[in-house]
């Protein structure tokens, strides 16, 4: 055998040995995820953010009760499948996050400012009332079908917004959304990267968030999804509620339309 076939053999054997590392290492992440979903930590929080809900707080003294996230005052069943959507008394799009500080705000005479100061927790802290409030939202959607709505022109507005941010490539390494989830079988780290083209990985991708993240201990909102991603491809700090992340989860939603909710989810 001359040594160029020996060479390209050698390499292929390498690269079938990593792809194997790969999907090893990928089949267990699957199985330490399945032995927790019965436990999954973020369920503590979904009560937390239960009690926030039904208490009285604020300079109002009231309860979230009256809050509409979409279906009518109070009704949380069945909501957080069909956010971001455009709400008539504010005249935008807002997804769960920003609607409940809007509730929060209105509701409750909390001051926004202080709301969104700080809405994820460090690790090793109780989760801020944002993540509660996401947890509990969310988890009162779980199994039902992802449906944001796009009758409403600002909505049909959100979603291209949104899919011009995820193609949008800048930054010292000149990396997009697109750059990590726009193709199959790619991997950072023998993490799967999800290509979020397809319906079923944007299905699956946002059915899932929020999340309890394992190796941070902590429950983590969409918001904090896109903020991440954001901080990974070195750009400038996403503004919390900005334009820009609640464009970004539409065009995500609307892409998972059909898929099964399923969050607060559980990720490594």
């Amino acid at each position: 055998m001359s040594l160029s076939r020996v060479t390209w053999a050698s390499l292929l054997g390498l690269v079938i040995a990593g792809s194997a590392v790969a999907q090893s290492a990928s089949d267990e992440i699957a199985k330490y995820r399945a032995m927790l979903a019965d436990g999954n930590p973020a369920e503590l929080v979904e009560g937390q953010g239960e009690v926030l809900w039904t208490t009285k707080r604020g300079p109002k003294q009231a309860t979230l009760e009256a809050c509409d996230l979409g279906k009518g005052p109070g009704v949380v069943a069945g909501a957080y499948a069909e956010l971001p959507r455009y709400f008539k008394d504010t005249g935008k799009v807002m997804d769960a996050e920003a609607r409940l500080v809007h509730c929060m705000v209105t509701l409750q005479g909390i001051e926004r400012a202080d709301i969104v100061r700080k809405p994820f927790s460090e690790q090793g802290e109780r989760a801020t009332d944002m993540e509660a409030l996401a947890a509990y939202v969310s988890a009162a959607s779980r199994d039902m079908k992802i449906n944001l709505p796009q009758q409403h022109a600002e909505e049909k507005a959100a979603y291209a917004r949104g899919k011009q941010a995820f193609f949008y490539r800048a930054g010292p390494h000149d990396f997009s959304c697109a750059s990590c989830h726009s193709k199959n079988d790619q991997r950072i780290r023998l993490q799967d990267l999800p290509n979020l083209q397809q319906a079923a990985a944007a299905r699956g991708a946002f059915a899932s968030w929020p999340a309890y993240r394992v190796s941070q201990g902590a429950v983590r909102t969409m918001q904090w999804r896109m903020a991440d991603c954001f901080r990974q491809q070195r750009f400038p700090q996403l503004e919390y509620n900005s334009q820009t992340a609640i464009d970004l989860i539409t065009y995500l939603g609307v892409n998972a339309k059909g898929g099964t909710m399923a969050a607060p989810g559980l990720k490594r």
